[in-house]
């Protein structure tokens, strides 16, 4: 059975079983699916955390948001670029020869995506609470900031549905006899050398040879 991912992902994608689209002969980087996938798993119990974390401060007045919005925003930001990190390690190896794998990278990028949203968010949050000591219009209240942390709260669960959902899937597969030998057959289509065809004589030299 499938685990829920939010719609704007494109879930239907993930029924296809799609390759990424590299010419043949490319030579894959060889990295350790087992580790990754435990890194995967990690992520939404992080994002799950600072979800709460956002949560918490946002029931606040946030009186000093410099103090208690940036330790947040630092830790969400630590979790993305962890995060774009591993995608791309994942995109440079087999992973996107294997089946389905393209299209839960594409997820996974998504996801990132989502999680340094969630960390603008978390910076906009003290912008506009600080507002009122640059501007005399500005919102003297934290309702602002309150609906950024919000939006950073939501931008962060979704990416941890994605993520369970990526872990599980790539968990399954790799345990799976059946599916690892498929995927090795994908990995060593991919990595064969393409036939080389014969230079093609331009026009010109083959009417010189005629004539």
């Amino acid at each position: 059975m499938t685990e829920p991912v939010p719609a704007q992902q494109r879930t239907e994608h993930l029924t296809l079983p799609r390759t990424a689209p590299r010419p043949p002969g490319v030579v894959l980087h060889t990295v350790d699916l087992t580790e990754h996938t435990r890194l995967l798993g990690e992520v939404a119990p992080a994002l799950k955390e600072l979800s709460v974390e956002a949560a918490r401060i946002r029931e606040g007045e946030i009186a000093k948001p410099v103090r208690e919005i940036a330790p947040l925003s630092l830790r969400v930001h630590e979790l993305a670029m962890k995060c774009t990190r591993q995608v791309h390690d994942l995109s440079v190896s087999q992973y996107p020869a294997m089946k389905d794998g393209a299209d839960n990278l594409a997820l996974l990028a998504g996801a990132c995506s989502q999680i340094s949203l969630a960390a603008t968010l978390c910076n906009l949050a003290i912008h506009h609470r600080t507002e009122i000591l640059l501007y005399e219009d500005a919102d003297p209240t934290p309702a602002t900031s309150r609906d950024q942390l919000r939006r950073a709260g939501v931008e962060m669960q979704q990416a941890a549905t994605t993520y369970r959902a990526v872990a599980r899937r790539l968990s399954r597969r790799l345990a799976s006899f059946s599916a690892r030998a498929e995927d090795r057959q994908l990995i060593a289509e991919t990595q064969r050398p393409s036939p080389q065809k014969a230079p093609s004589t331009p026009p010109v030299l083959a009417a010189r040879r005629r004539g």
